[in-house]
């Protein structure tokens, strides 16, 4: 039996024997590309690879380099106990999970099994996406462009509705001096209100694409701007009539007594999470029926092992898990293998519709484009499931104040603290 499973491990040598020699990274700018994707290196000859949250710093990976040289990255989980104290919540997370994805696919090529198999198996070979699209001011317009998606074979749309679409609108709005301006204070401490007119507009809105595209396709709704609890409250029952798929990130998810009010509130479903690091703060969410999908976003939740024990998590409390992702394919596939291994998984976000081919093409041995009516085909490769990373592709994009891909990183390879967390 040893023998038949060793005869399957395409390595050099023994993935006990497998050892982290080196960590560099590529920025990648302009769209559909802004991130930071990180390389890790082995002494056996094989690279795995992961991404830095869009937004965030690539010091949040290199920080990490001097803790991973000499780890064996087939020991995904205790390597990532090892690191995860230097993740916080949204962005800071990035460089953490991160080297998750990386270490995941090392572990996947070592063993000559895709990323899904050490998750503990998939429910599903493909993964259904819906496409984030941009908005139009005008509403029977909005309904054509995402008429369009469908026609393309998307069967599951997001689109923004908030006060971005009421400024400038006579008394559709209530607000302190400035604060409009502003998105840098939380929703209940900036004191904007919507008014009924406002409510009555945003209706109105959401009421033509609805005539555009009917009701057969689910179409949820994000991005409404930083008003109170209350407020969200009054938009919230006024456009349950439209029966849309959720309300995405209404109010902060730092605060689930706030989601439990919105959720007994309204009737439509509530989601958050693409911000939340690690399993815990998830947790009140659940405990207090304070949102219906968990959002989120493994760039910043941890990864793809620590998103699939929040989704097991989820599904132990009767929520369903949808996935964030507004990055390069890289991401996307992590994303894919935690989908395809998480029972009460929904849908999948992408970012780069209107650029898919180009946005494709990073990775290569997968189709292109990588969507196709849809959903994305669950990979049986190694690890994530990609062959390599295209360098046309990487120049094009790479950064124009660091355009350098893979450039040495020794500098950080002594970098070192008293990391331990007890006395």
């Amino acid at each position: 039996m040893t023998d038949s499973v060793e005869a399957n491990v395409n390595t050099s040598s023994k993935p006990s024997d497998l050892r982290i020699t080196d960590m560099r990274i590529a920025n990648l700018r302009g769209a559909p590309f802004r991130s930071t994707i990180i390389r890790i290196d082995t002494n056996q000859g094989i690279s795995g690879y992961g991404e830095v949250r869009d937004g965030g710093s690539e010091t949040y990976a290199l920080i990490l380099k001097s803790r991973l040289i000499g780890e064996n990255p087939c020991n995904v989980d205790k390597v990532f106990r090892k690191i995860k104290q230097f993740g916080h919540h949204a962005r800071q997370a990035g460089g953490v999970c991160g080297v998750e994805m990386a270490l995941m696919d090392l572990a996947g090529k070592a063993y000559g099994v895709p990323a899904y198999q050490l998750a503990g198996g998939k429910f599903r070979d493909q993964i259904l996406c819906y496409c984030d699209t941009p908005s139009r001011r005008d509403g029977k317009e909005m309904g054509m462009l995402l008429k369009e998606r469908m026609d393309n074979g998307f069967g599951f749309l997001k689109m923004d509705v908030g006060i971005g679409l009421l400024k400038g609108v006579e008394n559709a709005l209530i607000a302190p001096p400035g604060m409009l301006g502003t998105n840098h204070i939380m929703h209940q401490f900036t004191g904007i209100q919507i008014s009924n007119k406002g409510i009555d507009i945003l209706c109105e809105y959401v009421a033509q694409v609805r005539e555009v595209i009917g009701y057969e396709v689910p179409l949820a709704v994000d991005h409404f701007g930083h008003i109170g609890v209350e407020s969200c409250i009054r938009l919230g029952k006024a456009l349950d009539q439209f029966s849309l798929a959720w309300y995405e990130d209404m109010i902060p998810w730092q605060f689930p007594d706030q989601w439990k009010r919105l959720a007994d509130a309204v009737d439509t479903p509530v989601c958050t999470g693409e911000d939340i690091y690690l399993k815990e703060d998830f947790l009140p969410l659940f405990e207090n029926r304070a949102i219906a999908v968990a959002h989120p976003d493994l760039a910043s939740s941890g990864g793809i092992l620590e998103t699939k024990k929040i989704g097991d998590l989820a599904q132990d409390h009767g929520v369903a898990m949808a996935l964030h992702m507004a990055m390069s394919p890289i991401a996307a596939l992590a994303s894919v293998h935690c989908a395809a291994a998480t029972e009460n998984f929904m849908v999948l976000e992408n970012h780069s519709v209107d650029q898919l081919e180009q946005w494709s093409s990073l990775v290569e041995g997968l189709p292109v484009p990588l969507i196709e009516n849809g959903y994305i085909a669950v990979p049986e490769g190694p690890g994530l499931g990609f062959t390599g990373l295209n360098e046309d592709v990487l120049r094009e994009f790479s950064d124009p104040g660091n355009p350098e891909v893979f450039a040495s990183t020794e500098a950080w390879d002594n970098e070192r603290a008293h990391d331990r967390l007890w006395s």
